[in-house]
């Protein structure tokens, strides 16, 4: 049942919520709760009189209110029980709080401490948020979605909890994931919190911890697979098509295996995207075309390695063949300026243990023939830096000191300014610190992790390093898609949405050692995304008929900014 209307007065043009709930039902309902901020008038409208403390207070009062209390939480996992409080309390100030200090809380609501949460989740949990489909209730989705209070459902983000983080199969405790990515689509995209869905598909663990845990709140089974999993999914996409059907899909932390099985399935289907596979891609391309700036160099004239070829590492690696060809060269040229390391070392041709996805970046066993190893069974990572005289470096492995001073040292002598992207998160997790790739290349590497890292202080200068995060990418992409009425969500969208990302890196952050803005301005780097997204959209015959300036203004006018709305008090029909 729908909790409230968006309504504008035909005669004042005043903008406002036509609201069904009163009394206690309105104060605990988190998206239309204002708090201290309900006027005198809409107390008695609403029945709300003697429930709150007199004094009316505005957003930014309330907001210094909640930062002054999350400041005072002793450690990381209270301040984000403390925000996730705050958002089942009252979702507008969560919003203001948060997008006022992001750079602050990123990593709270979401890498690293999400991850640390989502381990403890059955026994952190005070209200549970978004859906939850298991085995036992798919049969009823169309009931559950129908019952939803929000207006309309326009993005769901997916997961079924099998490969969070790097942390593995938390089943529904990967709830976590869904909760913190819709926050993000909110605060750093703009996209209205009323139209957002995480999304749990609870189909078991194979977690034994979980299983044995009293306390474990999802389905103790284990996961399904084969067939009854993939109609599981099949049954979740067909209820969302029947009634939501121009609502996105980011599918979340799927295991590798059912991540690409699924992007193939669906994207044709419904308006879709992994981000693990192309935000990843795309977010990295972005800081490498970054580089590229600092370099004055093209990706034509690199050599890239990139390490861990799972759902990050082949998105990337399709991501740079795209831009590759852009360049100018053919695609099998492209594939070979790629070069692919895994558990086994270098991919090559004919190897049984390839993947599926793997197999368009296997390297001919021709181009190794010559190469000189450390040993013959093997082509490891430092055999690969070396002989393909890589200039970029990109790691997605989540292995602690991977890229050892031997391989720094040799991408520094491969070239004058080697770019290291050390992606794996959480900091300790990380194949080596910005400093390490600083002390090896003499201060001339061009840095990007996956985690947080403080400037580095190098001479008289200290050099700041870009996180390099899917937030720059998906926000963006979900809104350009929205807003476009796209169709379907491309490969070439991502690409020009990191090409538009990387533009926008000004000359004095290029100089200052960063490869991505600086995060204070994500608003305006989801809104430039968005319009590539739009402006791709549109060139494929895809997405809405409109000039650049429309495109733009109805993003603009799309993203939503914390506030609280006039109520006015409203009964649904009988």
């Amino acid at each position: 049942m729908k909790s409230f209307s968006f309504k504008i007065d035909p005669l004042t043009g005043e903008e406002y919520y036509e609201v069904y709930l009163r009394g206690q039902q309105l104060i605990a309902d988190p998206l239309l709760n204002k708090g201290s901020q309900f006027t005198l008038e809409e107390r008695t409208s609403l029945e709300l009189s003697g429930l709150l403390p007199p004094g009316v207070s505005n957003i930014e009062e309330q907001a210094a209110r909640a930062l002054e209390s999350y400041r005072r939480k002793p450690d990381d996992l209270e301040r984000y029980l403390y925000l996730l409080g705050l958002l089942n309390r009252n979702e507008t100030l969560f919003y203001q709080v948060l997008a006022e200090n992001l750079t602050e809380m990123l990593p709270i609501v979401y890498t690293p401490t999400v991850g640390q949460a989502c381990m403890l989740l059955s026994r952190i949990m005070r209200r549970p948020r978004g859906i939850y489909f298991h085995p036992e209730n798919i049969a009823n989705i169309d009931r559950i979605l129908q019952s939803l209070p929000a207006p309309e459902v326009r993005l769901m983000v997916v997961t079924d909890g099998e490969r969070i983080l790097g942390l593995g199969d938390l089943g529904a405790d990967g709830m976590g994931i869904p909760v913190g990515k819709v926050s993000l689509y909110v605060a750093a995209g703009g996209i209205h919190p009323a139209v957002c869905l995480p999304v749990c598909l609870d189909v078991g663990t194979n977690n034994e911890r979980l299983l044995a845990d009293p306390l474990y709140l999802g389905a103790r089974r284990p996961r399904l697979t084969g067939d009854e999993y993939d109609r599981f999914v099949e049954r979740f996409v067909l209820g969302v098509k029947r009634n939501f059907p121009d609502a996105l899909v980011q599918w979340e932390d799927f295991a590798k295996d059912k991540a690409f099985r699924l992007l193939a399935r669906y994207r044709e289907r419904v308006l879709s995207f992994d981000d693990d596979i192309q935000g990843t891609g795309a977010t990295a391309c972005a800081a490498l075309l970054a580089a590229m700036r600092i370099k004055g160099s093209r990706f034509a004239e690199q050599s890239f390695v990139i390490a861990g070829m799972g759902q990050a590492g082949i998105g990337t690696a399709e991501a740079l063949r795209a831009i590759l060809v852009e360049d100018g060269l053919p695609d099998d040229e492209a594939r070979r300026r790629i070069f692919a390391v895994d558990r086994q070392g270098l991919l090559v041709e004919g190897d049984p243990a390839l993947e599926q996805a793997q197999r368009p970046f296997a390297q001919p066993r021709g181009v190794v023939a010559t190469w000189k190893l450390a040993a013959p069974d093997r082509v490891a990572l430092a055999d690969v830096v070396r002989n393909a005289r890589a200039t970029a470096l990109i790691g997605y492995t989540a292995m602690r000191g991977l890229f050892d001073a031997e391989i720094l040292q040799q991408m520094a002598t491969n070239d004058p300014r080697p770019a290291i992207l050390a992606l794996s998160n959480p900091t300790d997790r990380s194949e080596c610190t910005p400093f390490e790739a600083l002390r090896a290349s003499g201060g001339r590497a061009l840095v990007a992790t996956g985690s947080p890292f403080d400037p580095v202080p190098w001479d008289d200068r200290r050099i700041a390093i870009s996180q390099c995060n899917n937030l720059y990418m998906f926000p963006g992409v979900g809104l350009g898609a929205l807003v476009s009425r796209a169709a379907r969500i491309t490969d070439r969208m991502f690409v020009e949405g990191a090409k538009a990302l990387a533009a926008m890196v000004t000359p004095q952050e290029l100089g200052q050692g960063l490869l991505l803005p600086r995060m204070e301005s994500i608003g305006e780097v989801a809104f430039t995304v968005a319009r590539a997204v739009a402006i791709e959209a549109r060139r494929a015959g895809l997405g809405r008929l409109l000039d650049d300036e429309a495109l733009a203004a109805l993003i603009r006018r799309a993203q939503w900014r914390p506030r609280f709305y006039p109520y006015r008090a409203g009964r649904l029909p009988s």
